[in-house]
């Protein structure tokens, strides 16, 4: 299931990528969550944990515990910054516990005591050298049976994240103590009395080894190891891109697992946890607040991404990805412009954005859950306009890729090259198109878009007809085990 032969006793990074991240709405939604955008800097957040994993004298390749829909994002975020990693593909959400226990299995098929570091594909780490110290600190004391979590030490008195109560220094263990109880949030004034305590944040990261994890899993959730454990041995290849090797976990075993954090199913239960205290600017950005917190600031307090302008403002966060955002005397708002969406808040109150897309989803507002852009395994698409009649779209095609051969039974399709030179059948006969070059697609007509060159190709997709639906589809072939 893994790749590499040779296993040494370094850590072998688990990164879990689930998560929606409902809060950083509109920025962030289920068609394309927060730890794929680039919120902080150039990379996303998932890229940036991949970076920073990437320490051959500690660390071996990572192993990618996502959603099955995401596998091709992943795969092109890997692939722009030139990194390489072992996917496990979940067929639905069950939670962090299942995830983290299907990757401590596949990981114990080659060693069953492999120290595994978990971490969440959506944090941010302000300094990497800081948190590589602090895996370090941490590793005697997994090695000796220990499951480490990394605790934060707080700056100021959140009631956004759980907290630890230390206990005391493990003997042969550097800065390792152990756990006296988790809490879960608190409110106000028990996190004043949290932070003047001792207690650290915890971040949901962790160091164990594979065994000593699952078996105390074993012995809060049997059953729940057990359809795992089955969904591990029958994962298979997932037939899209066989030459890329991801495995996906047997769906019907891994439904019967537990839906459970790993928090309630292990770590609040067994007298084996410990923690290591970490600063090593850490933030989990859960809100825009967060965002705002640990982004750089002009001289009024101010964060701008983004064509941005403010005006007598102070305190503020504004972002948008394209149209042009002025804020003019606002204080202690967050500002979030995407191509069809807009949120205005306070930002004391970004927690909440939750429960505005939680109505929007209830009313099945579409902008809800679906970007304008929509990525697929062969690029991706973005709406442009669309009307009575007609859909206008950009598509921009990966080198290497192509979509699937399909035909429309109510809409007429035209495709304008803009960029590149693009692959083109309609009906039986292939040919090339150059930029400035079109090509009419009639209904009912067989017909596929690829992309052979180097470098990214980009279309104007204009569609045409009585029905445009997205299930005005049928493919004939697939590159991608879409049939």
């Amino acid at each position: 299931l893994l790749s590499g032969a040779e296993q040494t006793m370094n850590i072998r990074p688990l990164i879990m990528c689930g998560g929606s991240g409902t809060r950083l709405w509109p920025a962030s939604r289920d068609s394309f969550p927060k730890q794929f955008a680039p919120l902080v800097g150039q990379h996303s957040t998932f890229q940036d944990t991949v970076i920073r994993v990437t320490d051959p004298a500690l660390f071996d390749a990572p192993l990618i515990v996502a959603a099955q829909k995401q596998r091709f994002t992943i795969e092109r975020q890997l692939a722009d910054i030139g990194a390489s990693a072992d996917l496990l593909l979940e067929p639905m959400p069950r939670d962090s516990a299942p995830a983290i226990v299907a990757g401590a299995l596949a990981m114990a098929k080659i060693d069953p005591q492999a120290l595994v570091l978990v971490l969440a594909a959506d944090h941010v780490v302000r300094d990497p050298a800081g948190f590589r110290a602090t895996v370090a600190a941490a590793k005697p004391a997994a090695e000796a049976g220990r499951i480490v979590t990394f605790g934060i030490e707080p700056t100021f008195p959140s009631t956004a994240y759980g907290y630890i109560e230390q206990g005391d220094d493990l003997p042969g263990s550097k800065n390792v103590r152990g756990v006296r109880r988790f809490v879960e949030k608190p409110n106000a004034a028990a996190a004043q009395q949290y932070l003047l305590a001792g207690y650290l944040w915890n971040s949901g990261n962790f160091l164990f080894r594979a065994d000593v994890l699952l078996a105390e899993y074993a012995r809060y959730a049997p059953d729940s190891l057990s359809a795992i454990t089955e969904a591990v041995a029958g994962a298979r290849t997932d037939l899209a891109r066989k030459d890329l090797g991801a495995r996906v976990l047997d769906a019907a075993a891994f439904g019967r697992a537990e839906k459970k954090s790993i928090d309630y199913a292990v770590m609040e239960r067994t007298q084996l946890s410990a923690v290591v205290p970490g600063r090593f600017g850490w933030s989990d950005i859960g809100t825009w607040d967060a965002l705002w917190d640990i982004a750089e600031k002009d001289e009024d307090g101010n964060v701008m991404r983004g064509d941005v302008a403010f005006v007598g403002t102070r305190n503020t966060y504004a972002a948008t990805d394209g149209v042009l955002v002025g804020v003019i005397g606002m204080e202690d708002t967050v500002v979030v412009a995407t191509r069809d969406a807009v949120l205005v808040c306070s930002k004391s109150r970004s927690g909440d954005v939750k429960t505005l897309v939680d109505q929007l989803k209830a009313r099945h507002v579409p902008e809800a859950t679906e970007h304008l852009r929509s990525y697929r395994p062969w690029g991706w698409r973005q709406a442009a306009e669309q009307g009575p009649g007609f859909m206008v779209r950009r598509l921009v095609v990966y080198p290497g890729q192509r979509l699937s051969l399909h035909r429309h039974a109510h809409r007429a399709e035209h495709w304008v090259v803009v960029k590149g030179t693009a692959d083109v059948i309609v009906g039986e006969a292939p040919r090339k198109l150059c930029e400035n070059q079109s090509i009419y697609i009639p209904p009912g007509q067989n017909h596929r878009l690829g992309n052979s060159g180097a470098t990214d190709i980009e279309i104007i997709e204009v569609a045409t007809g009585t029905y445009l639906g997205e299930d005005d589809i049928v493919r004939v072939a697939d590159d991608y085990d879409r049939l």
